[in-house]
């Protein structure tokens, strides 16, 4: 089972900037699509951005598209978000998940197995 482990977060300003990273344990980190959700107080967890294995597609929910940025190191077992021009209302617990291995389906994938712990993210006003 492969371990997520998310970090980055933190209380930021509006109109600022955070990056979160996603590190993964094992040896097969290169062959799975990876995703960020995110999940505010008394709300459902909906996908942020999602990038394919090697990185060549990548997707991005419309209230972000523009302002963050999904990218990985396969080097690093690592996935990145990188968040500008954040809003009060991207205040929310961002979780990394892993999607599925050597496969990108329609807009999205839509299968994600493991998650890691979340990071906290608030923004003020």
């Amino acid at each position: 089972q492969v371990q997520l482990a998310e970090s980055g977060g933190g209380l930021v300003q509006a109109g600022g900037s955070v990056r979160l990273s996603c590190a993964a344990s094992g040896r097969t980190f290169s062959t799975y699509a990876m995703g960020w959700f995110r999940q505010a107080p008394g709300k459902e967890r909906d996908i942020v951005a999602a990038i394919s294995w090697r990185g060549g597609k990548t997707y991005y929910a419309d209230s972000v598209k523009g302002r963050f940025t999904i990218s990985r190191d396969n080097a690093k077992n690592t996935v990145y978000l990188q968040m500008n021009t954040l809003q009060p209302e991207d205040t929310a617990v961002y979780y990394c998940a892993r999607g599925p291995q050597y496969t990108w389906s329609g807009e999205f994938p839509r299968a994600f197995d493991s998650w890691g712990q979340g990071t906290q993210v608030t923004v003020s006003s």
